[in-house]
């Protein structure tokens, strides 16, 4: 198939996303442990993970990464599809307990060369490699040894991020420390939705300072070690969070979202403090940030790029739905409002718009540092042909109107410089097994059978039109 496929704009008007410039970047993003598979080859050891996954209950119907896609043994077929879509950029992560068995010690090369051999494909291919060092598979021993929420494992983090940079770093130029660390440190540590799969808020904010001490400290490592140009970065995910009404309640409730999603992370990245009134909120919880002399001039080392995933924004009151202000233990209400709106199979509402204002935010409150986005994409119901070909319509008005919001926000100043799809293949998708389809690539799981859908032809077209309109 190689017809123009396109989505609808508003009659009459230009589409926004033809205003990209020249030097836009187009890619799609995987992680290691949702595609790879080969869980325990050439001397790979468990993740957390490998571990969460056997806990009962833990995953939907009990699914695991063990095969996952296979990519691990069908890397260069996956390369082949990302070139023949026309895109610039592969943003993919290395599996630490890979790399480096056990998250101590010396390299495993044969784990290494892995990765060696998937930068020289993707090169080979005219694609740029972007490594993110962490997507959120941490080594089974350094969990065994108190994980994120212990200060030794940001030390371990920076220690393997030299390893790679030192094998890789003579043919990457952009480098992710971190995927978002909210997700690692707040639904690994403190809600237990991921891996390790605790509940305990202290560890929760313990695991979030020390994924971005980790994530400094391995920039100046880097750094130091680069012998050339070299882009390095983080990659947080960003939602708004907007009150429900004028009302104190609901203001002071869309703050303190604000505040524990957004701004716990971004404020000491780039102006090297935490927040004073979340660092009040935890303290009302008997919760204190560990930070130590010296920790935030490391956490805000400066860096290149700020990778940003966006998926939905957020209302929120603070009253529940009996109108009170309090819970039954007396902390503030935050609750989340449910509005009529379009939603994704994983139940998120579908609001383009905030990712506009979520992006000019960011310009004026952070400025100075270009962003990525480094995730946008959504799941949806999708239902195969006899060919195994998606018509996914739904997915295709989804990365129209989400690159529109970028357009848009670039054209009020934010300075963005890039979008990559998630995913570029339906793969694992965390506590949800297989349930959840992201791919813009079909996967059938029984057969690996690797199949492009509707979207991402439209999404290979709409690359080439920007481009030849340049």
């Amino acid at each position: 198939m190689d017809s123009d496929l396109t989505a609808p704009t508003t009659m009459g008007q230009a589409d926004p996303i033809d205003t990209l410039p020249p030097t836009f970047r187009w890619g799609v993003a995987t992680s290691s442990y949702q595609i790879e598979g080969a869980v325990a080859e050439d001397g790979r050891t468990p993740s957390i993970w490998d571990t969460f996954c056997r806990v009962p209950g833990a995953v939907a119907n009990g699914d695991h990464g063990d095969v996952a896609c296979d990519h691990y043994h069908r890397m260069p077929q996956d390369v082949a599809l990302i070139a023949d879509l026309g895109l610039d950029t592969y943003r993919f992560s290395v599996a630490w307990p890979r790399v480096q068995p056990g998250g101590r010690g010396p390299v495993n090369p044969a784990g290494l060369a892995f990765y060696d051999r998937l930068v020289d494909e993707l090169l080979g291919r005219g694609v740029d490699p972007w490594v993110t060092l962490y997507h959120w598979d941490l080594p089974q021993e350094l969990e065994d040894a108190g994980g994120w929420p212990v200060r030794d494992t940001a030390y371990r983090f920076a220690d393997y991020a030299e390893l790679v940079f030192d094998a890789l770093g003579d043919r990457v130029k952009t480098w992710t420390t971190l995927n978002e660390p909210w997700c690692s440190a707040m639904l690994g540590y403190a809600y237990g939705a991921h891996a390790p799969g605790r509940r305990n808020l202290g560890d929760g904010i313990a695991a979030a300072h020390h994924l971005l001490l980790g994530h400094g400290l391995a920039v100046q490592r880097l750094r130091a070690a680069a012998s050339g140009p070299v882009d390095l970065g983080i990659t947080v995910n960003l939602a708004t969070a907007d009150p429900a009404t004028d009302s104190p309640a609901d203001r002071d409730a869309a703050r303190a979202a604000d505040g524990l999603g957004n701004r716990l992370y971004l404020d000491p990245l780039i102006h090297g403090r935490y927040p004073e009134d979340v660092v009040a909120d935890l303290a009302r919880e008997g919760v204190r940030i560990p930070v130590e002399d010296g920790d935030l001039a490391v956490i805000s080392t400066p860096f290149d790029v700020l990778g940003v995933n966006f998926y939905f924004g957020q209302v929120f009151s603070g009253v529940d739905e009996r109108g009170r202000d309090r819970d039954d233990d007396g902390r503030p209400v935050q609750r989340v409002v449910r509005r009529e709106l379009p939603r994704t199979a994983m139940d998120w509402e579908i609001v383009p718009e905030s990712f506009t204002e979520l992006l000019v935010r960011l310009s004026q409150d952070y400025p100075g540092v270009p962003m990525v986005i480094t995730e946008n994409g959504a799941a949806f119901d999708d239902r195969p042909d006899a060919d195994g070909f998606v018509a996914d319509d739904d997915r295709v008005a989804y990365l129209a109107e989400h690159l529109r919001a970028v357009a848009r926000a670039r054209l009020a100043g934010a300075d963005v410089r890039g979008y990559f799809a998630w995913s570029l293949l339906d793969n694992f998708e965390w506590a949800y097994g297989y349930d959840k389809r992201f791919g813009i690539v079909r996967v059938d799981y029984d057969t690996q059978r690797r199949t492009p859908k509707r979207s991402a032809l439209w999404y290979r077209d709409t690359v080439r039109r920007v481009r030849r309109e340049r």
